[in-house]
C-alpha cells in the first residue's frame, strides 16, 4: 500500500502528501471546493492562462514548507515530528476561507468579516471532523504556539504563501520577470533567537524577491485593466444585493440558493457567530455560482444590472484612467451626466454603480512590516534595508499612490 499521495505540479514537479492526517485535509469537501475558485480572480482578462486555482496555490505553498522543515532540519533546528506535521496542515489550510475571485466577495456580499476569519472558522470545522487532530495546526496558524518560527514560516516576510504565488502566478501569467529563486531562498533560511532568517549568501536572492514582489504588484496583481474588470463585477453584486434587499424576488430565480442567501441577507461577522448554516452557505459559494448569476442576470428587466451583467461577460471592461492625483468633482460630474445621458438611468445610479474613483497605494518595502534578517558567519543579524547594497531604502519605503478611475464605456 502505497504511503504518500504523489501529485504531478507544472511549477514544483513532484508533491508528496503522506497518506494520514495531511492526505485527510486535501481529500476534505471544504479544502477540495479550492479546486473551483481561481487564484488570480479576474486576472486572466489580461493574462489569458491565469486560470490556475487556490487548491493548487496551497499544495504548492504545501510543497515549500515541507522543503523548509527539511532545510532546517538539516541544520540542526529540532524539529518534532508533530510540530512539522502541524505547520504543514496549518499551510494547506492558510486560504481554505478565500470566496469566489478572491477578495471580491469581501465587503460586497459579507462585511466585517475577513477571508482569513472564515479561514479559521472551516479550520474549526474541519478539527471537528478529524476528530481533534488539528489542535497544534490551529494553534501555529492562530500564533499561540511558543515557537514562533512556525507562524513565521505561514505568514511573515518569508512565508511559504507568498514564495509559492509570486512563482506560480509568474508561471501561469507568463511575466518571468516574476519567477523567484524560491529554491535557493528557502536553503538559505536559518534560526537565530528563534526568529526565522537568511544567512548572508543567500542576499541577493532576497533582493531579487523584494523587487520581483513589486513588479508583480503592479504588472499583475493590480493591472488597471484588471482592477477595472474586477469594479464591474463588485458593482453588480451591489446592484444585485440592493435589488435582492429591495425584494425584487425575480431577479433571483435561476441563481444558486447559496449566493441568493448572501444577497438576501446582510451578513456580517456576527451574522456568522449567530447562524450555524452561515458557513455551510459560504463553503458552496465558488466563481460558478457568479458566472451563472450573470447569465441570468444578462436578461434581467433593471437597466443596470442587465448591462454590467453582460460587460461581465462580453468582456466590455470599464474603461480606465491611472492618474497621479485624483480626478476632479467636476470632471466626475461631467463623466456622470455623460453616462447617465447615454445608458438612460438616472445620475445617482451612474455614480454609484458605472463608475468608480479607486486610490490604490502599495510600497515595495516597508520597515515595520517587511524586515527580514540576514544572518552573518559572525552571528550577526543585520535588517535586509541595512545589510543590502542596491536597496534603496528611503526610496523603497516611499509609498506609490495611483488614483484608478473606472466608468462605464458609452
Amino acid at each position: 500500500m502505497m504511503t504518500q499521495k504523489i501529485i504531478s505540479d507544472p511549477v514544483f514537479g513532484f508533491i508528496k502528501i503522506p497518506r494520514g492526517l495531511l492526505y485527510d485535509i486535501v481529500q476534505h469537501p471544504l479544502f477540495q471546493r479550492l479546486n473551483r475558485i481561481n487564484q488570480l480572480g479576474l486576472a486572466s482578462v489580461v493574462y489569458p492562462g491565469a486560470r490556475h486555482t487556490r487548491f493548487q496555490h496551497s499544495l504548492g505553498a504545501f510543497h515549500l514548507m515541507s522543503e523548509a522543515i527539511k532545510s532546517l532540519t538539516e541544520k540542526g533546528i529540532y524539529i518534532f515530528d508533530s510540530e512539522a506535521e502541524a505547520v504543514k496542515a496549518a499551510i494547506l489550510m492558510h486560504d481554505i476561507g478565500h470566496g469566489p475571485f478572491s477578495h471580491v466577495l469581501e465587503n460586497t456580499l459579507i462585511s466585517g468579516i475577513s477571508h482569513e476569519e472564515i479561514s479559521l472558522l472551516m479550520m474549526e470545522q474541519i478539527n471537528r471532523d478529524l476528530n481533534g487532530q488539528l489542535n497544534l495546526a490551529i494553534s501555529i496558524f492562530k500564533d499561540e504556539y511558543h515557537n514562533k518560527i512556525f507562524h513565521q514560516l505561514i505568514s511573515s516576510q518569508l512565508d511559504m504563501d507568498r514564495l509559492d504565488y509570486l512563482r506560480r502566478d509568474s508561471f501561469y501569467t507568463g511575466v518571468t520577470e516574476g519567477n523567484i529563486g524560491s529554491a535557493r531562498i528557502i536553503k538559505m533560511l536559518n534560526v537565530k533567537d528563534e526568529r526565522l532568517v537568511v544567512e548572508a549568501k543567500g542576499i541577493y536572492s532576497i533582493e531579487n524577491f523584494l523587487t520581483t514582489r513589486r513588479l508583480m504588484y503592479w504588472q499583475v496583481y493590480l493591472h488597471h485593466t484588471a482592477v477595472g474588470y474586477e469594479k464591474v463585477l463588485v458593482n453588480t453584486l451591489r446592484r444585485a444585493k440592493a435589488l435582492a434587499m429591495a425584494n425584487r424576488p425575480k431577479l433571483m430565480e435561476g441563481i444558486s440558493f447559496s449566493l441568493r442567501y448572501f444577497l438576501e441577507n446582510d451578513i456580517d461577522k456576527q451574522w456568522f457567530e449567530t447562524h450555524e448554516e452561515a458557513l455551510q452557505m459560504y463553503a458552496e459559494l465558488d466563481d460558478s455560482d457568479i458566472w451563472s448569476a450573470m447569465k441570468v442576470w444578462k436578461h434581467a428587466d433593471d437597466t443596470i444590472l442587465s448591462m454590467l451583467a453582460t460587460d461581465l461577460l462580453d468582456r466590455r471592461l470599464f474603461r480606465v484612467e491611472v492618474r497621479e492625483e485624483p480626478p476632479s468633482q467636476e470632471e466626475l460630474d461631467s463623466i456622470c451626466r455623460q453616462i447617465a445621458e447615454k445608458t438612460g438611468v438616472s445620475a445617482a445610479d451612474a455614480a454609484d454603480y458605472l463608475m468608480y474613483v479607486a486610490e490604490i497605494g502599495k510600497d515595495m518595502y516597508n520597515p515595520a512590516d517587511d524586515s527580514i534578517g540576514i544572518l552573518y558567519k559572525d552571528g550577526t543579524v543585520k535588517d535586509i534595508a541595512d545589510a543590502s547594497e542596491i536597496l534603496n531604502v528611503q526610496l523603497l519605503s516611499k509609498k506609490i499612490r495611483k488614483y484608478y478611475l473606472c466608468y462605464q464605456r458609452i
